[in-house]
């Protein structure tokens, strides 16, 4: 027996590709001749399908229903479809490249699949895949890039789901710069005659199409690529994660998040969001939180210019909305000195996230004329001096204090000692969106006294004003009561 106790990974056989149910195929149906049998609805809409893939379909229907003849009186993008009023006979199957049908009976799909079999050509009956050679999947359509999805019958609505995932991560002008690659081609094999050179440049365009390359999708736009070896390419995105869940990010940042080169992510990041992130993308915690070590914020903005200078898309992951309380404007301010492109993609914030938890409307015009956010504590983590705090005050705005666990008592000294009345309703949350997320309801009285979640190593938020009323009253507190939880 041969001893291989000394063989290493690289030695070992490769990986085989894992068993399929269906082998996709994408079928070049340009002015190709296609039988379709039935004057269905179903069947109307495949002929639609087939046309738009080029195809010239002729439908055998003895009765064509509204749909059906609808399409012949269309002026079709693609192919063309002609409507026959009869059934269809086995001689009509002669030179046709597929045959779909839609069979009331088992026995009639029995006798167009054998048909079709006798002419050698492959077949399909609507939604009988025990007589069908093949099927269609869902379809994903950004033309030229076509994307097809099976679920070999066995859950189309997951078929469906899993489309609306995929359209969220595409551009929504992938077609026009799918289209743009395909004119230059030759352009670009004559420019880069090495395969090499061909590979890395197209491996870099798909990259920048994806992370949105700048201006119209132009084939001058795509060839302005070949003449950079990269390095001239790196950008930062700043890109707002929201409050923790990730259903709650936006498309812009699911699209940066898929093309990012490198993340540099907040310490208040979910895990559930940067598993929406490009695999390949390298990943480097550099957050800041109270109480613990952090990296400073002068070392991050340099780290940002070193890495964009090497060519890279850096995406700057904050906590909720990067310009709300996340010192964007300072990174911000660093790139542009140094000449680094900057975008920014909004995120919510935690703020509004907790008045969408709670049901709340922040500026009810029974409760608030106005809305204000405002930081809890200040760069040595106490209570900010600075803060107006007879603004805040006033009764008919809605404040939310955020990062305000440590100092809530001290806000709330602050809002009784301006005259703001001691009932006045409260609520407080924690990991606000989160799994492990936490309520607190009371007054400002009972903020001065009882303090929430003042130990948590998670970050709070504070909110104070009329608007919160009814969250209060529901969890049976009158404002002079003692502090309820839920």
């Amino acid at each position: 027996m041969p001893d291989n106790s000394s063989r290493t990974p690289a030695d070992a056989a490769p990986a085989r590709i894992r068993p399929l149910t269906r082998l996709p195929v994408f079928l070049d149906l340009q002015d190709r001749p296609v039988l379709v049998a039935g004057g269905s609805d179903a069947a109307a809409w495949k002929a639609e399908l087939l046309a738009a893939a080029g195809a010239r379909v002729t439908v055998f229907a003895t009765a064509p229903g509204a749909v059906l003849l609808a399409l012949t009186t269309q002026a079709l993008d693609a192919g063309s479809v002609a409507v026959v009023e009869r059934d269809w006979q086995p001689a009509d199957f002669a030179g046709m490249a597929l045959a779909i049908a839609d069979c009331a009976y088992d026995d009639a799909a029995v006798r167009f699949r054998a048909a079709a079999q006798a002419a050698g050509i492959p077949s399909m009956v609507i939604d009988t895949p025990a007589h069908s050679d093949f099927q269609f999947g869902v379809i994903v359509n950004r033309s030229p890039v076509v994307i097809g999805i099976s679920t070999a019958g066995a859950a189309p609505v997951l078929g469906q789901a899993i489309r609306r995932r995929i359209e969220t991560l595409l551009p929504h002008d992938l077609a026009t710069w799918a289209a743009a690659a395909a004119r230059i081609r030759g352009r670009i094999a004559r420019l880069l005659p090495t395969t090499a050179a061909r590979r890395a440049f197209w491996e870099r365009a798909s990259e920048r199409i994806f992370a949105g390359l700048p201006g119209a999708a132009t084939d001058d736009a795509l060839l302005a690529l070949a003449g950079s070896d990269g390095a001239a390419g790196g950008r930062v995105t700043m890109v707002g994660a929201g409050p923790g869940d990730a259903e709650l990010l936006t498309l812009q940042a699911m699209r940066a998040l898929q093309a990012a080169d490198i993340i540099l992510f907040d310490d208040l990041v979910s895990a559930e969001v940067l598993e929406l992130a490009r695999r390949e993308a390298k990943r480097m915690m550099v957050g800041k939180r109270g109480r613990r070590a952090s990296c400073r914020q002068d070392d991050i903005n340099a780290l940002m210019v070193r890495l964009a200078r090497q060519g890279k898309h850096v995406v700057r992951l904050k906590s909720g909305d990067p310009m709300i309380f996340g010192r964007a404007g300072e990174e911000i301010a660093s790139l542009r000195a140094a000449g680094i492109p900057v975008e920014v993609v909004p995120g919510i914030t935690a703020g509004i996230a907790a008045a969408s938890r709670l049901g709340v409307s922040l500026t009810h015009r029974d409760h608030a004329h106005s809305v204000r956010f405002v930081t809890g504590h200040a760069r040595d983590g106490s209570l900010p001096e600075d803060l107006d705090w007879r603004g805040i005050a006033d009764a008919e705005t809605t404040t939310i204090f955020y990062m305000g666990g440590r100092t809530a008592p001290e806000i709330a000294a602050r809002l009784l000692a301006e005259g703001l009345p001691a009932g006045t309703p409260v609520v407080a949350l924690a990991s606000v969106s989160r799994a492990d997320e936490q309520r607190w309801q009371g007054s400002l009285r009972d903020l001065l006294e009882v303090p929430p979640f003042r130990d948590s190593a998670a970050p709070v938020l504070i909110g104070v004003g009329r608007s919160f009323a009814a969250v209060v009253a529901a969890a049976g507190i009158d404002g002079e009561s003692d502090v309820r939880t839920a």
